[in-house]
């Protein structure tokens, strides 16, 4: 049995449309029958299976139902093709596929006529009536209508599958033509709108699609949207319904995505619908954008689309530069330009690309000069290495012609100078590697004894692709230029050049101008080969005439400076001597005996060291050891302690560090370093001197005698440590010589057990370790004695009261601490005030403080400024200023509130004018308001008062005329403050323009107020009332 779906229009264009119109009755009859729009019928002349066919929806597929013999006869017969098997007819079908479409057009009339004259026939020869003939006319004549319509509604299927057929048949598919499609249509009268032919249209489409796409991981090959492009061209198939098979094949690869289990074969799928959706792009261009919904049918952002075209167009274009490999040749260069427009690929993406194609490229060229480079062979094939640089080289070189000589348009983007940069060699370890190869094509530079002009420029564009900064390069180019001079320099000097140039400064600059090299830096190598030769002179210990000889000769030879030879002499030869000097001092005060004493004198003359070197070393490492006996003296538990380890400091610089000295110096005679004394009055140092613990510093003969050796000056801390530490420490030791040794006793008693004189000669050689000046100890010295003077002074004036008898006190006091007169003066003045100072604060926190009380304190020498703080002085200020603007007279004395209340007060006058000027700014508006509310308050004395501090307001701060809301209220305030006996013109005319009163308003109120026409607020109509 046949089915055949007959839409409307195709039922119109088909002869015999009458029969749409056939009661089923008579369908039945014919063994026709009509089922949900199908016209079933089942020829009784075939004896197999008929074909049945339906075609669905977007996309039609034709399907045979054959017995299982005939389908593995057909599929054992026909040709595999991407567009399947060939598609078998039945036989009504293929007597349609016979038949030319007039052909058939004659055969369905012949079969009607036919089959009405059958019928009228059989209807005579039955009943022989005309109603027999008549119904049996129209009986077969409907048959044959059926069968006239059924032949020609299978005809768009038999083009569809004759089509079909011809396809799979095809030897090449990509040469189909639109002409050989229009034949096959033209044959069998079928129109190619046909919803059933344009159905297999699309399903040949969606076919060819499929198969041209490569699956999974694999890539385009980039002629994908041309050959689809030229097949739905023969085809014949609109852009919008091409678009539809793409959606639909879109929708099937994403289902099966959705459907399957396993996630590499979902990540194929993905891949396979993006190069889908690039395909599609390409095919249909910027119609694609409508063509195409994406975003709306699968739920896709346009940045996925997007990254869909962008990744699928990478591998293209990263296909042809593989293809390109090392080529700069312009032409194909010039082919990627177009390649890349082709496959819609920005210039950002593409200059990006092949920047890191020709990267990629430079790597190849380094990666071959490094396997050179490190292999195990002993010997390095530094021509290959040179020359595959040399290439590397060119390469960029080319690209670089390139960008410049031809229209950057023409040319793909990012053609240029290539770097290294961003690539597998920018880790620290492979820079490394390039730093060697640089320095290995540096060295071959200089093979020829100088450096070429070509070769730095070829250096320079090495520096370029390698990434090298400035600095790298030039380190290496200074490492593998000092090897090449000091191998020609050791030329020159071994074979006699040097010692025959008649200037040997002429010489060594010749030598550095034909290696570029600065001369400076030729220099410094110079002063490296002076050491070297200097250090091997010392390796006994010591240098001979012939060392010192060898030396000067070499000095000669290199131009060497003598300051550059005194600076090397001191680094190496007080290295050595520093040694001796740190063995002497760690011997101690019992190790350093008549051994230690030569080996010093030895180190000093062997070493050929200047008296000034060897102090200098000395002085370095002794005050090491001061320090350290200052840490110790810091860290200390108690007085006495810190005391005991700076007297063993003392010790030490008396017994080991003079003898040092003595045996540095010689025969020479010590002189202590000459400093420039500071400037001090000698008034104020005679006066220090009578401090009796300062006299106690300076031994007589015989308490010299008895300590035996002297202190040595000339090493001392005063560089090393701060003023305020250094007299710390010595007033630590200062206090321990008065106290002595203590010892605790029971109940916490301490008594002292011994005290001696001697204390105070080692106090005085601290002091010169120290670094500490007569006038530095003297303020120690002073400071203490102001200190114990202070205590006693404080007992002796605890009522803050002085008096006769007192003050005979604390001069017996003053005389036994030696305490200057002035000192002695400052501290009593200081505790006299202090308690002042107490009866001061209480009396400005009482607010019983008054100015007068400030200048009788001013007078009697009380320090105003200390004892009274500014915010005080200026809070009194405000006080009087403020009395001023309120004391309702409108007076304003400019000398006593500029002049006199500062002056009194220590106040600045530019300060107490800024003061006045604040306040009259915040007072005269607050007159004018108060005045107003005293108006209303029918209180005019009140009211006359505050226009007076108004005006004295206005006179501190100069002010405009006044803005009111009333104007009446300004007018009666005029009126009251005329109409006051106390009241000037001068005072009542700058009221007015105050006020803001015009001259003749003015005078009209004045004549009121004198002729008794204004009443102060009613009082006059009220005393007549009553």
């Amino acid at each position: 049995m046949s089915a055949v779906r007959m839409p409307a229009h195709a039922a119109a264009a088909m002869p015999g449309e009458a029969c749409s119109s056939l009661r089923p009755s008579l369908l039945a009859s014919t063994g026709l029958r009509v089922d949900r729009g199908l016209i079933l019928f089942r020829p009784r002349s075939f004896g197999r299976e008929a074909a049945s066919v339906r075609i669905r929806g977007r996309r039609s597929r034709i399907a045979c139902s054959v017995s299982e013999g005939e389908v593995s006869k057909n599929a054992a017969g026909s040709k595999g093709s991407v567009f399947g098997q060939e598609q078998d007819l039945r036989i009504p079908h293929s007597l349609v596929k016979d038949l030319p479409a007039a052909s058939r057009y004659v055969a369905c009339t012949v079969i009607v006529a036919g089959a009405l004259a059958a019928g009228y026939a059989v209807g005579a020869r039955t009943k022989g009536t005309t109603l027999a003939s008549v119904g049996g006319a129209v009986a077969l004549g409907a048959l044959g209508g059926a069968t006239a319509y059924a032949l020609n509604a299978s005809a768009p299927h038999v083009a569809a599958v004759e089509l079909h057929n011809f396809l799979v048949n095809h030897p090449d598919p990509e040469s189909l033509k639109r002409e050989e499609v229009d034949s096959i249509a033209k044959k069998f009268g079928v129109n190619k709108n046909d919803e059933r032919f344009i159905s297999e249209l699309r399903d040949l489409y969606d076919r060819y699609i499929t198969d041209i796409i490569p699956p999974g991981n694999e890539d385009l090959r980039g002629d994908e949207a041309d050959h689809i492009t030229r097949f739905k061209s023969a085809l014949g198939l609109e852009d919008p319904e091409a678009a539809t098979v793409h959606i639909e094949i879109g929708r099937r690869i994403f289902r099966q995505r959705m459907e399957t289990g396993d996630r590499e074969q979902a990540v194929e799928e993905r891949r396979t619908f993006q190069k889908l959706v690039y395909v599609s792009s390409l095919v249909f261009g910027e119609a694609s954008k409508f063509l195409l919904p994406w975003k709306r049918v699968f739920k896709v952002t346009d940045s996925q689309v997007e990254v869909a075209v962008r990744d699928n167009a990478q591998r293209l274009f990263q296909k042809k530069l593989d293809a390109l490999g090392g080529s700069v040749d312009a032409g194909e260069i010039g082919e990627l330009r177009r390649a890349q427009l082709k496959a819609k690929l920005t210039d950002e993406v593409s200059a990006e690309l092949f920047r890191d194609h020709t990267r990629k490229q430079l790597e190849v060229y380094i990666g071959q000069a490094l396997e050179v480079l490190k292999s195990r062979s002993r010997i390095k094939d530094t021509g290959k290495i040179i020359s595959t640089l040399d290439d590397m080289l060119a390469y960029n070189a080319a690209l670089a012609a390139l960008s410049s000589q031809y229209d950057k348009s023409s040319l793909c983007p990012g053609v240029g100078p290539a770097s290294i940069l961003g690539g597998q060699f920018e880790t620290d370890r492979l820079m490394d590697d390039l730093k060697q190869l640089y320095r290995t094509y540096l060295t071959e530079a200089f093979a020829g004894g100088s450096l070429a002009p070509e070769k730095v420029e070829a250096l320079s564009h090495l520096k370029n692709v390698f990434g090298m900064g400035n600095r790298e390069a030039d380190d290496i180019l200074l490492e593998v230029t000092v090897k090449v001079y000091r191998r020609k320099l050791a030329q020159a000097v071994s074979g006699g050049e040097l010692d025959a140039a008649p200037s040997k400064a002429a010489f060594l600059q010749r030598l550095c101008e034909e290696l570029q090299f600065d001369p400076r830096k030729a220099g410094e190598v110079h002063e490296e080969i002076y050491k070297q030769k200097l250090e091997q002179c010392l390796a006994d210990g010591s240098l001979s005439d012939a060392d010192v000889a060898s030396l000067l000769r070499l000095r000669v030879l290199l131009c060497i400076q003598q300051q550059t030879v005194d600076a090397a002499h001191e680094a190496i030869c007080g290295r050595l001597f520093t040694k001796i000097v740190d063995d002497a001092i760690g011997a101690g005060v019992d190790g350093y005996d008549a051994d230690m004493k030569n080996a010093v004198r030895s180190g000093v003359t062997g070493l050929r060291l200047t008296q000034e070197s060897a102090m200098a070393i000395a002085s370095k490492a002794i005050r090491a050891v001061f320090k350290t006996y200052v840490k110790r003296s810091k860290t200390a538990g108690n007085r006495v302690e810190q005391a005991r380890e700076l007297k063993k400091m003392v010790i030490f610089s008396n017994l080991v560090v003079s003898e040092l000295i003595a045996d540095i110096r010689g025969d020479t005679p010590v002189e202590a370093p000459k400093e420039e004394p500071k400037p001090t009055p000698e008034d104020d140092l005679d006066e220090l001197e009578m401090l009796q613990t300062l006299k106690k510093t300076k031994p007589d003969a015989e308490l010299e005698a008895r300590m035996g050796k002297k202190s040595q000056s000339e090493i001392t801390l005063k560089d090393d440590l701060e003023l305020r530490e250094r007299s710390d420490l010595y007033r630590t030791y200062l206090l321990y010589c008065l106290s002595g040794e203590t010892t605790g006793m029971p109940m916490g008693t301490q008594i002292v057990t011994q005290r001696d004189s001697s204390e105070f000669v080692r106090l005085g050689q601290l002091g010169t370790i120290l670094g500490l000046s007569q006038m530095e100890v003297a303020e120690v010295h002073k400071g203490l004695a102001e200190q114990a003077f202070k205590q006693q002074a404080q007992v002796i004036l605890a009522d803050g009261q002085l008096n006769k008898g007192r003050m005979e006190q604390l001069t017996e006091l003053q005389k036994q601490l030696g305490l200057p007169a002035e000192s002695a003066q400052k501290v009593i003045k200081t505790i006299t005030s202090t308690r002042m100072a107490g009866a001061i604060e209480s009396a400005v926190n009482q607010g019983r403080l008054t100015v007068e009380e400030v200048k009788e304190l001013k007078e009697a020498g009380v320090d105003v400024d200390n004892m009274i703080s500014r915010d005080v002085r200026e809070k009194l200020f405000k006080k009087i200023v403020d009395g001023v603007f309120s004391a309702g007279t409108g007076d304003f004395t400019e000398s006593d509130i500029y002049e006199k209340f500062p002056a009194e007060l220590n106040l600045d006058t530019v300060r107490a004018k800024k003061i006045v000027e604040t306040l009259a700014k915040e007072r005269l508006t607050n007159s004018l308001i108060q005045a107003v509310s005293l108006l209303r308050q029918k209180n005019p004395a009140g009211a006359v008062a505050s226009l007076n501090n108004l005006l004295a307001c206005d006179k501190a701060v100069p002010s405009p005329p006044l803005k009111w809301a009333v104007q009446e209220e300004l007018l009666d305030l005029f009126c009251l403050y005329v109409k006051d006996e106390k009241a000037s013109d001068e005072k009542a005319g700058r009221l007015q323009e105050l006020l803001g009163i015009d001259d003749a308003t003015a005078q009209k109120l004045k004549e009121e107020v004198q002729e008794g026409g204004f009443s102060s607020f009613g009082v006059e109509e009220e005393e007549y009332a009553f």
